[in-house]
């Protein structure tokens, strides 16, 4: 059984899955990672080249692989459930959720969209999600997408990330192996 850690960007999903990779004696695999591995290029460089439905196909494939590995912790990118219309506006996308149950429970890491949205305007290294809405808005439209995802929500306000792992271990991963 895998464990999913899901959430919005700044949540700690990578720290998070770092440590219970750790605790857990389990590889932890990042599906951002993966897809800069799979693309050859940084996710900003590839958004700027082929755009954001290029690379939530990308996401999709990198799941795909995913979906067959057994016993790891998996840190997903904040945008892992969406896929964009013809429109381009994010929908909840069924193909990547259907990928993301059959891996194993998914952990969303819930957070103050304020503080969330400030933290990802500010990092250079992450791609502009949409030019004609801000973060905070984006971060609103998925947050019922998390919700109807998600088989455990932890809180993170106000928590060290070492309390947020031990939660896991207890809550998700003792209780479910």
């Amino acid at each position: 059984m895998n464990v999913v850690i899901v959430g919005m960007r700044g949540a700690g999903k990578t720290n998070v899955s770092r440590r219970l990779s750790l605790m857990t004696k389990r590889p932890a695999m990042s599906t951002d990672e993966l897809a800069v591995y799979e693309a050859g290029v940084g996710i900003p460089d590839f958004v700027a080249a082929r755009g954001w439905p290029q690379f939530r196909d990308l996401e999709y494939q990198v799941l795909g692989k995913l979906s067959r590995c057994d016993d790891c912790v998996v840190d997903c990118g904040g945008g892992i459930m969406v896929d964009l219309d013809q429109d381009g506006t994010e929908i909840l996308s069924d193909r990547k959720v259907a990928l993301l149950k059959e891996m194993g429970p998914i952990v969303w890491l819930r957070g103050d969209l304020a503080r969330l949205a400030y933290k990802a305007g500010k990092s250079a290294e992450r791609p502009v999600l949409d030019h004609n809405r801000s973060a905070m808005d984006l971060m609103e439209r998925r947050l019922p997408w998390y919700e109807e995802i998600s088989d455990f929500t932890i809180e993170i306000e106000g928590k060290s990330r070492q309390a947020i792992t031990e939660r896991i271990v207890r809550e998700v991963v003792n209780e479910t192996s």
